[in-house]
């Protein structure tokens, strides 16, 4: 019988330890930022939360949900991931089926993908190109330039390199057009991995904040990152909406904590869902038989 060494479980014990410690540094923080976000205006503006609320309110949700610039932020922010991610996806897959297989001109192709992985023109070129496009104050500026990515498209590619061939062949055979191979026999035998390209390009979406700023002249049309970041970063106060009765009930600081939290949250949800996934479609897709 096979009994485990006191070395063994040294090591155990000090992963153990350390992953709980790496897990706290990133729960903490959002537990602070939950208190205080529920904590009255004194307690709040004294520093004397940590992780449970004093002076308990849900008045800096309230005030937070009646803002209409916050709310039309998250649904450009939703918008933007939807329809980002699928459009994302479908180039990404398509892409990655056609290179996953063997033809002439194969190797020119991915060896330009590959260096446009290395280098950029930049900011300055990307910019005159999206606004010589019309990209400017348009909505289609969250989806088009970013929408393709190599290091993505590499590994869905793997994946599907990785599907026996025998199975497409069979379904040829019996009459199947490449796109019905791609659909019902290659998409899913991939979920891993395309649930993790998908989570990649989600959270890519919803935190990009700089795309906002940019491109849009009226803070209207900005994503919730880009949204937050004018008020908590840059300190414009003027997006909070706060009426001189609000003011003087509550903190400012209170008000942005409960924005910011609630614009980690989705990306919270969603994430257990996909976590499952994710492991193996990293693994699996950044192998190259």
């Amino acid at each position: 019988m096979y009994h485990k060494s006191n070395s063994y479980r040294i090591f155990s014990f000090i992963n153990i330890m350390f992953l709980l410690i790496v897990a706290l540094l990133c729960v903490l923080p959002l537990l602070n930022l939950l208190a205080i976000s529920l904590s009255g205006k004194a307690a709040a503006n004294s520093g004397m939360v940590s992780f449970w609320p004093l002076d308990f309110t849900w008045t800096a949700y309230t005030k937070t949900f009646q803002n209409g610039n916050f709310l039309s932020s998250i649904g450009i922010s939703v918008a933007r991931t939807v329809i980002g991610t699928a459009y994302s996806m479908f180039i990404i897959t398509t892409s990655g089926y056609a290179l996953s297989k063997d033809f002439r001109g194969r190797a020119p192709i991915m060896w330009f993908l590959v260096f446009t992985m290395l280098f950029g023109g930049g900011l300055i070129p990307s910019y005159l190109v999206n606004t010589g496009l019309g990209l400017k104050n348009n909505f289609l500026v969250y989806i088009i330039p970013g929408a393709f990515s190599c290091y993505n498209m590499i590994l869905i590619m793997n994946f599907f390199r990785g599907i026996p061939k025998a199975l497409e062949e069979a379904a040829l055979i019996d009459g199947a057009s490449f796109f019905t191979v791609f659909r019902k026999i290659y998409l899913p035998l991939s979920l891993p991995g395309l649930a993790t390209v998908a989570l990649f390009i989600m959270v890519g979406h919803w935190n990009d904040w700089f795309t906002g700023i940019l491109y849009m002249a009226d803070t209207k049309n900005y994503p919730l990152a880009s949204f937050l970041q004018v008020i908590v970063v840059q300190g414009n106060q003027q997006d909070l909406a706060l009426d001189p009765s609000s003011a003087a009930a509550m903190s400012e600081r209170t008000i942005k904590a409960a924005q910011v939290f609630i614009g980690a949250l989705p990306i919270l949800m969603v994430y257990p869902f996909l976590q499952k996934y994710f492991v193996k479609g990293i693994v699996m897709g950044a192998v190259k038989e």
